[in-house]
């Protein structure tokens, strides 16, 4: 058995394929109304089938998991999303652990929170 995607749900399809490209450098592989893949398996879903398919409403900012990038050049990343999306919300600006990693948390358009450190 393997993992194949990592599904995350968003507002607008458009604005969020734009936005994993821009910082990301994230492809579109198939766009099929509403769902999305990109590459590295992030699948972008779009709330309102999400919600029909649950039958439930979607809570935004819930916490409970991340999307974690890495990046070698964290400074020129971290210019990168604050000249692209001055209006991040930010978990954590940019920080080096004890350890000596790296890191910046934020959330996406949607409020997926998204982790970027140096590699381990």
């Amino acid at each position: 058995m393997r993992l194949r995607n990592v599904l995350i749900v968003v507002d607008n399809i458009e604005k969020s394929k734009k936005y994993y490209h821009d910082l990301f450098g994230l492809d579109v592989v198939l766009d099929n109304e509403g769902n999305v893949i990109m590459t590295e398996g992030l699948v972008l879903q779009d709330k309102s089938i999400w919600e029909k398919f649950l039958d439930r409403n979607i809570a935004g900012k819930s916490n409970s998991c991340e999307l974690y990038f890495e990046e070698n050049d964290l400074e020129a990343f971290a210019e990168k999303l604050e000249r692209l999306y001055p209006e991040t919300e930010y978990v954590n600006q940019l920080m080096t652990h004890s350890w000596g990693q790296k890191v910046v948390r934020f959330y996406d358009l949607d409020g997926n929170l998204i982790e970027v450190g140096t590699p381990v």
